[in-house]
């Protein structure tokens, strides 16, 4: 990685062989469902078990306007997704995000290359000054990849959602472009 990849990790010239960032399809529907449901990638997410392809399908029929939703794929296979929300009224200049790898494909890199896309697309096309997640606090490398991006802690929510039995707490981040 040369020193300006490293200085700005979400501009890469060229992403690796059979890498493939783009907006959802509605034919993604199965592919994303499968993906949502793997229990690695559910525990990150306030997402129920047991999804179904009819209500990822619904989903994506009927994005909202503001919102920018893409996918990973290695050799033409969903690895993760990342959804993007922007807010309206005085929060206009706010988009909420969310992102997910696929269990088998973790530390690899497609968070990075996904959330860097994401990022550029906020920062270059969209104007967002403001980017805001939430994260479990047990999940070290999603926050770790949040502050390379310079997401920084700015709250903690207790009790913030139910998971496998017990309410786990989560932090609020927020990446500012000024």
């Amino acid at each position: 990685m040369s020193e300006s990849e490293e200085s700005d990790p979400g501009r890469r010239a060229r992403l690796p062989d059979g890498v493939l960032v783009r907006a959802v399809r509605l034919s993604d529907a199965e592919e994303i469902t499968d993906l949502i449901n793997l229990p690695g990638y559910r525990a990150g997410t306030l997402r129920p078990p047991y999804q179904r392809v009819e209500d990822v399908r619904k989903y994506l029929e009927n994005p909202s306007p503001d919102a920018l939703n893409l996918v990973v794929t290695l050799d033409g296979k969903i690895v993760g997704n990342c959804g993007l929300n922007r807010l309206s009224g005085r929060r206009q200049h706010v988009a909420s995000l969310g992102m997910g790898v696929h269990d088998d494909f973790t530390g690899r890199g497609f968070g990075r290359i996904l959330l860097g896309a994401m990022v550029d697309a906020a920062d270059d096309w969209l104007d967002v000054k403001r980017l805001e997640l939430t994260v479990y606090t047990d999940n070290d490398a999603a926050i770790g990849l949040y502050r390379k991006f310079g997401f920084e802690q700015e709250g903690l929510l207790r009790a913030f959602g139910f998971r496998s039995g017990e309410y786990v707490d989560a932090y609020t981040m927020a990446r500012l472009r000024l």
